[in-house]
């Protein structure tokens, strides 16, 4: 590996007229362009960003098929959404590019304090929140609405990688200190309630932990506790069983409880097999609810049928298999720990809101990533690619200080 790399670097400097590899690296770095060049990224990290590029834009043109004639109605204007989404877009793009040129280490070192910040402002929801069908996770800041249950799941990810990658060198009193803060912050999201974003949370940490080799007796123990704690939730809060019932059979209250799923259905259903053509869902015209976020899988599937459906079931399979392939390239716990929790958040959260849509799991507000409306999940979600494309960036091993001393050494 070290002789190919080797190779390509001496290439790439004739190229560009430098004497040697050496100042070639050197003056690459200090430009801070990209923190490595280009052609010297992993294979996987090149595809993955592809991907992501691809998933972004791809995603403004379905939500602007399913929020056009919502946004002449509502708003006297077919493009409003997409005008703020492509806004928010643009900005997660920037908070991409510096997210990738700073290395991991520097990334765990701030993690915890943000973690801290993250719980504060859940807990301020259950205070100064905004209640919006029936759920309080918004602070309103001015202008804008945060959602913190969706702007921390980077910091989750990246302060459980520090926890579980290091689990055998911790004492048992900053063990119980961090399972504390994660145990506290799934118990605030459900009391919004927000049981989804607190179950996936859940599975994030758990997937994290099973990949950082602990216990598998200590994990079974976790996910039985998972179940019963959300079992109290769904039997304790009317407005979760509610949705559970209709879940179960959503025919039986088709214009009441179980009205959004029966229409997302009928959404899917009439897809058929390629799908009414894109921008002539019939669903979205005020039929479905909240097909611009919670339900747009199911004007995807509506407007371009089961072959749509089985290529988007495709394209998060590869966006799984590259981010495993990724995670076990990694030369380190840590940068291992993040890429695998990184690729759990983006496609498990997908396959979840795809579940929902087509009934196989309980209705529940939990956004289609890069696809459904909105700012917090566009920088959440792309903060958490970002995470992911640096761990691939990191284990070239190419990405230090002083790259003439390295490779001088070498």
């Amino acid at each position: 590996m070290t002789n190919i790399l080797n190779k390509k670097i001496n290439k790439h400097a004739k190229k560009k007229n430098y004497a040697d590899s050496k100042d070639f690296l050197a003056s690459f770095i200090n430009y801070k362009i990209l923190p490595l060049p280009w052609f010297f990224w992993p294979r996987e990290g090149r595809l993955i960003i592809g991907l992501i590029a691809i998933w972004s834009i791809f995603g403004i043109f379905i939500l602007g098929s399913a929020s056009w004639w919502v946004a002449i109605r509502e708003m006297g204007d077919g493009a409003y959404y997409i005008k703020r989404q492509i806004i928010w877009l643009t900005a997660s793009w920037s908070i991409f590019y510096l997210a990738i040129n700073i290395n991991l280490k520097r990334w765990l070192r701030f993690s915890g304090p943000c973690l801290l910040i993250g719980m504060v402002l859940i807990a301020a929801t259950s205070f100064f929140g905004s209640t919006v069908n029936g759920s309080t996770r918004w602070l309103i800041i001015g202008p804008l609405q945060v959602q913190p249950s969706e702007l921390i799941k980077p910091f989750i990810i990246l302060q459980s990688a520090s926890l579980f990658g290091q689990w055998e060198r911790l004492n048992s009193e900053k063990k119980l200190f961090w399972l504390t803060i994660f145990a506290s912050i799934i118990l605030l999201i459900i009391k919004q309630p927000n049981l989804s974003t607190a179950g996936l949370t859940g599975i994030l940490l758990w997937m994290i932990a099973l990949a950082a080799g602990i216990h598998f007796r200590y994990l079974f123990y976790t996910a039985l506790s998972g179940l019963i704690i959300g079992s109290i939730s769904i039997l304790s809060n009317e407005y979760q069983k509610i949705r559970v019932m209709s879940f179960l059979n959503p025919w039986e209250d088709p214009q009441g409880s179980g009205y959004q799923l029966v229409q997302s259905l009928y959404a899917i259903g009439s897809g058929g097999l390629f799908g009414e053509g894109y921008g002539l869902s019939m669903q979205k015209l005020q039929y479905l609810p909240i097909q611009s976020t919670d339900f747009i899988f199911a004007v995807f599937a509506e407007e371009f049928g089961f072959l749509g459906s089985i290529l988007l079931l495709s394209f998060l399979f590869v966006v799984a298999y590259l981010s495993l392939k990724i995670s076990l390239n990694c030369r380190n716990n840590y940068s291992k720990l993040i890429a695998m929790g990184s690729g759990t958040i983006l496609v498990g959260q997908s396959i979840m809101h795809l579940a929902v849509s087509s009934g196989a799991m309980p209705t529940t507000g939990l956004p289609l990533p890069f696809i459904s409306y909105g700012g917090n999940s566009l920088i959440s979600s792309l903060l958490i690619a970002a995470l992911l494309v640096r761990s691939s960036i990191e284990s070239t091993d190419l990405l230090i200080k002083n790259p003439s001393n390295r490779l001088q050494s070498r």
